[in-house]
């Protein structure tokens, strides 16, 4: 297969674990020379899927506000301030493609500039570009939104530039586009695949949470009450400072756990979502779980678990096997929301699965599509 052509909005920490694990998987094959084998060290769903490797994915044109991004190559926004993962590539080719002037709607929050340049944002002094026509002549296939928590009105403009090309959206911020039952009418009107919202991490706070709660109900444990408290130092920690543009942060990562506990337990009794910004963190995020719960006679059951991750190339795995799977239904010609790869991978997807029955149903899809795994 040629390249899989992806466009980018928002040249964040997200964007720059993807572009790395991108040229980290470019050429790698597995020791014991099982390259396709499901999981294991790689990080990945396979290696190949569909007929492409993380190698295959190619960056055609990304969008940002930021000063120190706007107008830069791609390969050298990835690493500009105040992006701060992990590096997992040691550079990243020279990439011909320069990061556009996004459009700003609500893509900041106002206290974003009220921190030292290191942390904040400075939106750049340009004027934006026209995202449809940039898209049109990129020739991208699909767009993965890595807007800030809380950007709604940034998030549908883009999702209207991909209705007006035929581009598909890959939405991995907590904006609820695919899952909105009118918006995903729209993209099946239109004859374009999408994924989303929200995206899960490889093992992160929320995929363990759903484990936990899972673990309780199967056994027949009551679970009375839990809650998730989450710290980090990126952006994304720093940006959700601003509480008014949490609401549908915390409706996804509640959704995501309340959906695997066959009962209502009260929302008063669950607490889910950041808790605060620790800016000697960086990258890291760190969650701290507690489920009580009520076993055999009423006896009680309390569990607690301490998680300890790099938040941003803990999710870019994920989107590789997204945007692949996105790829296949599109060469495929099937429209509008991918219920399986969206409930296997967003914490707010159309239609809530367990992870084992979504994990089930996209090795069917993949082996049903005559591409191969």
């Amino acid at each position: 297969m040629g390249k899989l052509k992806v466009a980018i909005a928002g040249v964040g920490n997200c964007a720059s674990a993807l572009l790395q694990g991108i040229e980290h998987y470019r050429n790698r094959r597995d020791a014991a020379g099982d390259a396709d084998a499901p999981g294991g060290a790689w990080g990945l769903m396979h290696l190949e899927m569909g007929g492409m490797r993380p190698g295959d994915i190619e960056v055609v044109a990304a969008f940002d506000i930021d000063e120190r991004k706007v107008g830069r190559p791609l390969d050298e926004a990835a690493f500009a301030a105040p992006n701060c993962t992990r590096a997992i590539a040691d550079a990243l080719p020279a990439s011909p493609v320069r990061v556009c002037m996004a459009p700003v709607h609500d893509g900041i929050a106002d206290h974003m500039g009220d921190y030292p340049d290191d942390k904040a944002f400075r939106v750049a002094d340009e004027a934006p570009v026209d995202v449809a026509r940039v898209l049109a002549e990129s020739g991208a296939e699909i767009l993965v939104s890595y807007l800030p928590v809380g950007s709604e009105k940034a998030v549908h403009a883009y999702a209207e530039a991909c209705l007006a090309t035929g581009v598909s959206l890959v939405n991995c911020v907590p904006v609820f586009v695919v899952s909105d039952p009118d918006w995903g009418a729209r993209f099946r009107d239109a004859g374009i695949p999408c994924a989303g919202d929200d995206i899960k991490s490889q093992v992160g706070a929320t995929i363990l949470h759903r484990q936990i709660v899972q673990l309780f109900a199967d056994r027949g444990v009551r679970v009375d009450r839990t809650y998730q408290l989450n710290t980090g130092g990126n952006t994304d920690f720093l940006n959700m400072l601003s509480r008014s543009r949490l609401s549908s942060k915390k409706v996804s990562k509640t959704e995501a756990v309340t959906s695997q506990i066959p009962y209502d337990i009260g929302a008063d009794n669950v607490h889910i979502g950041p808790s605060d910004y620790v800016p000697w963190q960086g990258d890291n995020k760190v969650c701290f779980l507690r489920v009580e719960g009520r076993g055999f006679g009423g006896a009680p059951i309390e569990l607690e678990a301490r998680l300890s991750v790099q938040d941003s190339p803990n999710s870019a795995g994920i989107v590789i096997d997204v945007v692949r799977y996105v790829k296949i239904a599109r060469d495929r010609g099937l429209r509008g929301p991918l219920l399986p790869i969206s409930a296997y991978a967003m914490k707010h997807p159309p239609t809530q699965m367990r992870d084992v029955d979504a994990a089930r149903a996209i090795e069917e899809f993949l082996r049903d599509s005559g591409a191969g795994l």
